[in-house]
């Protein structure tokens, strides 16, 4: 059992059965009364989101989550495929239970399958590499003395995701991009 001061982001937990992911939370000091967290939660069966308020008291159940090591094949429409690294087994997901993600997705690459309630038919979610590094395709010219303090422009990487860079990345450069956020972190 997690109490509520161990609620961070991306913390997995099991509300009414169903496993939950913690996308947003906020800590607060009632005056007199206890302190409460204000979160905001996505079902990871489902991927309808809530809010929810925990009493300082209240106590949460980790989620009875499986990880498998998978590799992502190939999207076809809003589906996309992986492969069980060690049954081989492949599962379908929507790609609409990755969001953002999956437009960090590319051929071949490794990732984390959630598998729920021990069924490895039911993958709920995929955990991408935190940090990729990727190759730029297309982005505007650099002029002349950008510097890394610069300003930015928007780029578009090996996956068909757009990102912005900072003004001296060019076309064929590697990059290292954070997939939580989809943010520029460094030259790969």
């Amino acid at each position: 059992m997690y109490g509520i001061t161990n609620l961070r982001t991306n913390t997995k937990i099991e509300l009414d059965g169903e496993p939950y992911v913690v996308l947003e939370y906020q800590h607060a000091k009632m005056g007199r009364g206890g302190a409460v967290v204000r979160t905001k939660l996505r079902n990871l069966k489902t991927g309808a989101t809530l809010q929810k308020t925990f009493q300082g008291n209240d106590k949460v159940k980790p989620a009875s989550l499986q990880t498998a090591q998978g590799q992502f094949l190939f999207r076809q429409g809003d589906a996309l495929t992986f492969m069980d690294a060690k049954t081989y087994e492949q599962h379908e997901v929507p790609a609409a239970t990755l969001g953002k993600q999956a437009g960090f997705l590319v051929e071949g690459m490794t990732c984390e399958l959630l598998l729920h309630g021990g069924k490895q038919t039911d993958v709920i979610g995929v955990e991408l590499p935190i940090k990729t590094t990727f190759e730029v395709t297309e982005t505007d010219p650099g002029l002349k003395g950008d510097t890394a303090q610069g300003g930015t422009k928007p780029a578009v990487i090996a996956s068909g995701a757009k990102v912005t860079v900072p003004l001296f990345v060019q076309t064929g450069d590697k990059i290292v991009v954070d997939t939580r956020t989809g943010a520029y972190v460094e030259r790969g």
